[in-house]
């Protein structure tokens, strides 16, 4: 999901000490030379690997963008060609990060901790458009940055609109306002190798980076920073941003864990490579 995201520059820390996760990895996205982008449409393994889904969606204000899908149990990839999507996103080396609530009114909590630590949020709706040429409210959305580099994080949060919606065909709420991403998901995932990703790299400017730490941070991630790096874990998927020039950022790894125990495979996608196995762990470099 890609969406135009202002800047507010804060150093890294600790997670709030004492306060709740409010965020979770939703799922991550990149934006790859187009070999690499048709060998993930067309192969094979992929499709026996993962639940894959090649799809054009049409959000808020008629933006148009075509992803293949990899889908977990709760998290999911999102992999884009040159010129997949409209303008800078659309570019080589590209990325971006949602991050999503799991409790129904999180994302208000959320804009409040912001607040508190001088942040100014960004609120902007997504839609979706079924074919009908209604569009249907489908996430609230947080930002911090309206310009970025070449990387851009958000927060999101699942409408209730969208996910009553038969053609979403998301499954029945486990508990009052759950939003969570495994409702959200489809249980594909139980047939396939994939269980759900561990681990994301990204390659990102030093201004994209500060930009997106007060996100992690008021999110309830813990942040551990290295000369040039900020980690970000709690609750369930790594995220590793590591400073890079503009022309060498990216989407650079990512890793999974595995329904089960597979031998080792490997499988060349244009210019990047996925290492199946062996064992429950799989990891992609691009």
């Amino acid at each position: 999901m890609i969406l135009a995201v202002v800047l507010v520059v804060s150093g890294a820390g600790p997670a709030l000490a004492g306060e709740r996760q409010l965020l979770y990895y939703n799922h991550a996205w990149g934006t790859f030379d187009r070999v690499t982008a048709d060998a993930v449409e067309h192969s094979r393994y992929l499709k026996d690997f993962a639940s894959v889904e090649v799809r054009t969606t049409t959000g808020a204000d008629g933006r148009v963008w075509t992803g293949r899908y990899l889908r977990g149990r709760e998290t999911y990839l999102e992999i884009f060609g040159i010129g997949d999507v409209p303008g800078q996103d659309g570019e080589l080396g590209s990325a971006g990060l949602g991050l999503s609530t799991e409790h129904d009114g999180d994302i208000e909590k959320l804009k409040t901790r912001l607040r508190a630590a001088g942040a100014k949020p960004i609120d902007f709706l997504q839609t979706r458009d079924f074919g009908d040429g209604k569009p249907v409210p489908w996430f609230d959305s947080v930002f911090l940055i309206e310009r970025y580099d070449r990387f851009g994080a958000w927060a999101m949060e699942y409408r209730d609109e969208y996910l009553a919606d038969p053609r979403s065909k998301v499954g029945p709420a486990k508990f009052p306002g759950d939003v969570t991403r495994e409702r959200y998901l489809p249980d594909a995932y139980k047939d396939k190798v994939m269980r759900d990703i561990t681990l994301i790299r990204v390659a990102v400017t030093a201004s994209d980076l500060a930009a997106t730490v007060p996100l992690l941070r008021a999110g309830g991630f813990t942040l551990r920073t290295g000369p040039g790096s900020v980690v970000a874990s709690r609750g369930g998927t790594t995220m590793r941003f590591d400073e890079a020039p503009m022309g060498q950022t990216g989407l650079k790894r990512v890793e999974f864990d595995l329904n089960r125990p597979v031998a080792r495979h490997v499988e060349k996608l244009g210019t990047s490579t996925l290492v199946v196995g062996p064992g429950k762990r799989a990891v992609w470099t691009f």
